[in-house]
Order: structure tokens, then sequence, then C-alpha cells
């Protein structure tokens, strides 16, 4: 019998990319870590990984079976949810969803809940976060992702995940040498996301702290029209640059340097009002949490080997 615990080692050792971040993150010595992995290509009869001077890879079949591990530790871990919850989940979960998580982790959030609660039925809003927060106190919906948690006693909060936020530009925007001035860069506007939000502010204190003293700046609430400005060179944007590693691939963006403070990471909080039939949001949200650590874990790992001197928030 195959036991569950090698195949989560496995995991993370594909996931993290080498047994001792495995064994640092299982709290475990590197030898029981390549036991366990040992272990499991015998049961098997496959070998997961090539073992090199450089490193590990993995096999084309352990590419294969990583996938088969991934929802095998999802389904233990939606189990565990299902035994600790209070009954079965039904009904309608009016969700709010800030529009970054829609492009990250959110399809596979919706995934894990069809699968673990077949009968709950999830409605999704995609709003900014400051309307998203005049419907969760006006009761219009059950649970929020927004863009930093709610200052209120009524509310509940969980930490979901943080993505830093990059300056951006499209390739036909010459703003010459690297890392370039803010000075340099207020030739031009600073798309980001919408004036009520943090990120805005921020962009347009630092740059009246550099002498601008009109700093022309476009808020959007879609991140989409962030994005497309961007590339079209209308001017430089701010964003998280999480989920555009297939335009920033392909030269459609460039993120900069730019001689500037370091901008504060997006910090999103799952947020809920506190009611005696909260539970349902309550298992959500902390459902959402995990996906939300896993597709972070996958992130640091993939950035890490690919920039291994530099840091990644």
């Amino acid at each position: 019998m195959i036991d569950l615990r090698n195949i989560e080692t496995f995991f993370w050792v594909a996931t993290l990319g080498g047994f001792r971040a495995a064994a640092e993150k299982l709290n475990a010595t590197q030898p029981a870590i390549s036991q366990r992995i040992a272990l499991l290509e015998s049961d098997l009869g496959v070998r997961l990984f090539e073992r090199n001077t450089r490193g590990i890879t993995l096999t084309p079949k352990g590419s294969e079976l990583l996938s088969h591990a991934e929802r095998m530790l999802q389904m233990r871990q939606d189990m565990q949810v299902a035994a600790r919850a209070r009954k079965i989940m039904g009904g309608t979960l009016r969700l709010g969803v800030s529009e970054t998580i829609v492009h990250t982790w959110l399809p596979r959030l919706m995934e894990r809940l069809s699968d673990a609660y077949p009968a709950l039925m999830v409605e999704i809003q995609v709003d900014t976060t400051t309307s998203l927060k005049s419907q969760l106190i006006a009761h219009q919906i059950d649970l929020a992702f927004l863009l930093e948690p709610m200052d209120d006693s009524r509310i509940e909060s969980l930490h979901l995940c943080q993505y830093p936020l990059h300056w951006i530009a499209g390739p036909t925007l010459k703003v010459g040498r690297q890392p370039v001035t803010l000075q340099r860069l207020s030739q031009w506007p600073v798309i980001t996301y919408s004036s009520t939000t943090g990120p805005y502010r921020m962009v347009r204190e630092l740059m009246l702290a550099a002498g601008i003293e009109r700093p022309r700046m476009y808020g959007s609430s879609a991140v989409s029209v962030i994005v497309r400005m961007a590339q079209d060179g209308v001017g430089t944007g701010v964003l998280a640059t999480v989920f555009l590693a297939k335009e920033i691939e392909r030269g459609e963006l460039r993120v900069l340097e730019v001689k500037a403070p370091p901008l504060p990471p997006l910090r999103y909080a799952a947020c809920w009002m506190q009611r005696p039939d909260s539970h349902v949001a309550r298992t959500v949200a902390e459902v959402a949490q995990r996906i939300a650590r896993e597709e972070d874990a996958k992130y640091q790992a993939i950035h890490i080997r690919q920039n291994p001197d530099k840091n990644f928030l």
C-alpha cells in the first residue's frame, strides 16, 4: 500500500525543487525525505526524479504523476474540512472577489469547492474592494476577497496572500537607461488601481515626494484596462505582475527598475460578517487560504529557480 506521507513528500520535493527545501517544509531530515522518495519509487516501480550534480529534475513519468499526487493531497484536505464541518454545506454563497484573485487562483478554488461541497452554489461578484466592502456591510454578499482587511468589529477576516507591486511598461515606451528616475517617468501618465486604493495613494505620494508637483495618474478598477494601456504605451503601469508571466515572456510588457523606495505588496484578505450562519463563509475562506498558500509556494519555487540571486515577496 502506498503511504500518503510519501506522496506528500514527492509533491513538495517537486514543487520546491529540492530535498532540503522539502525537509524544511515538512519538518523532517534530508535522509528521511530521501528514504520516503525511494520507498515511493519502489512502490510505484518508476523513477520520479533524475539526480545529478546540479540538483534534481522530474522524470517524464514523475511529471505525469505529480498532478495525481496533488489531487490526492487535495482530497485529504477536503476530507479534513468536511469532517470538521458542523453540518453539510449547501445553499448559496454570495462571493465578492477583487479582480487580481480572478486572474490567479479563483478557478482552483471553484474546482475545490465543487468537489468537496457539491450541494453548495456560489454566486461570484467581481468588483473593486471599495464596492465589495459596502456590499458586505449591507449584507448583499456573504464573503469577500479584498485588498487589505476591513477595520470593523463586526467583520472577521483571514489573511489570504500578498503579491509584490512592480512598475511596468510596454515595449514602445522609451524610458531610457535603467534604473529610471521618477522624474523621467513623470513624462507619461502612471496607470494603476483606482484612486480609492492604497497603491494609487502610495504612487502619488512617491511622485510628490520626488518633486513632481502634479503627477498625471490614471486609476482603473479593471486590471485588464491597466494592462492594455501599458501594453499600448499610454504610460507606465503599477500593478501586481503575478499573472503576467506570459505577457512579459512574449515581450508585450517589461518590468522596470525604478530609482524609488519599494512599493508595499498587495495584501489580500477574506472578510465576512459575524453571524450565526457564517460557518459556510468561514469554511470557504479557510479553503481559499490553503489554495492561496499552495499557489504562493509554487510561484516562489519557480521564481527562485529562475532567479536564484533575487528575493521575491
